[in-house]
């Protein structure tokens, strides 16, 4: 098995992507294609020390795509970045996974010039793993595409399901759409629409579910679209760390808080585990005919390690091939939709 990295991805340059690198490359039995400028690379892992690692290889790409650039005109214009050169191994078979933690729209428009949409499927999405009371659940779209229709969140709710499955071990996996209330009359008009839609699918389909729901478990899998799903997932980690500083803070200024913060050491330590984005590594993108996993712009070299675990445990399980064979056998919901087949960029 080979997976890519995009070393230039993400907000702190390519030592914590070299440092995962590292990591995984003397902890799994994959190899992992280092990509970007050949030059840096090797200093970089110079500077670092770096165990001579005969599955830790370079492939070399001169550019780089901004992480505030436009998506679709940044792609188009650097073929040779370290994105697209990426997505061109998964495309050319030479890689079975590319993980990055560069711009997130990006990667999606890299992803369908390069590696194309799966059959059947009209818009990729971003799968998030959602730390909850009872465990992981999946949030399905978790910043792909900011404007769907109904017939686009059943097919979220398909592959967030097997993502469940392949990934997480839920053996039924339960669906809720995101909407302001359990009431079905409740929300806009896409989650209004998609809830019959939802029903008639053969999914485990639990109903509307509001955003408190979601961190308590209630249901396995939630779909919404892009941007409300976006805004969820940077509130809650907004939220964990808010809740910790104000923790640090007032353990700081109090002795009898900072006794009972040392009795508590052991817990606070696993709630900061299960909460850590770090832990899950990065979230896939599915629906495209191979395994990407977008990390986030902030990860350090713990988040790279994990996303290439994932994609190692995804390309594994084969959830792709499991993807399309639910797609076949789901309730065709686009005999309304006036949306042909093909390329979004």
């Amino acid at each position: 098995m080979k997976i890519a990295l995009d070393v230039h991805g993400g907000d702190f340059g390519i030592e914590p992507n070299l440092r995962g690198a590292i990591l995984a490359a003397s902890s799994f039995d994959c190899e992992i294609i280092a990509v970007g400028r050949d030059t840096e690379i090797r200093e970089c892992l110079r500077r670092v020390n770096a165990p001579s690692l005969p599955n830790l290889t370079i492939v070399h790409a001169p550019d780089m795509i901004e992480m505030s650039a436009e998506p679709v005109q940044e792609c188009r214009s650097k073929p040779d970045s370290s994105m697209m050169v990426c997505a061109d191994l998964v495309a050319e078979g030479k890689a079975d996974a590319f993980v990055t933690a560069g711009n997130s729209g990006a990667a999606m428009v890299a992803s369908l010039l390069k590696i194309k949409r799966m059959p059947g499927v009209m818009r990729p999405a971003i799968a998030v793993p959602f730390p909850t009371v009872k465990g992981t659940a999946v949030l399905m779209d978790g910043g792909a595409n900011m404007d769907t229709k109904p017939w686009h969140l059943v097919q979220f709710a398909v592959m967030g399901s097997i993502y469940a499955k392949q990934a997480l071990g839920v053996k039924n996996p339960s669906v809720g759409v995101l909407s302001v209330g359990e009431e079905e009359t409740k929300g806009n008009d896409l989650v209004r629409s998609v809830i019959p839609l939802l029903k008639k699918s053969g999914l485990n389909y639990y109903g509307p579910v509001e955003g408190r729901d979601i961190p308590a478990g209630t249901t396995d899998v939630t779909v919404c679209d892009g941007f409300v799903g976006n805004i969820c997932l940077k509130i809650s980690e907004g939220v964990a760390e808010a809740v910790f500083t104000i923790l640090k803070k007032e353990i700081a200024e109090n002795f009898s808080y900072k006794l009972g913060a040392f009795l508590m050491k052991g817990a606070f330590r696993k709630l900061k585990h299960k909460l850590n984005p770090d832990e899950f590594g990065g979230a896939p993108l599915l629906g495209v005919n191979g395994t990407v996993i977008i990390c986030h712009g902030r990860s350090n070299s713990t988040a790279i390690f994990n996303g290439i675990r994932v994609a190692r445990e995804l390309v594994r399980s084969n959830a792709n091939s499991h993807i399309l064979k639910a797609l076949s056998e789901i309730t065709d919901t686009r005999d309304d939709s006036p949306e042909k087949e093909g390329s979004e960029v």
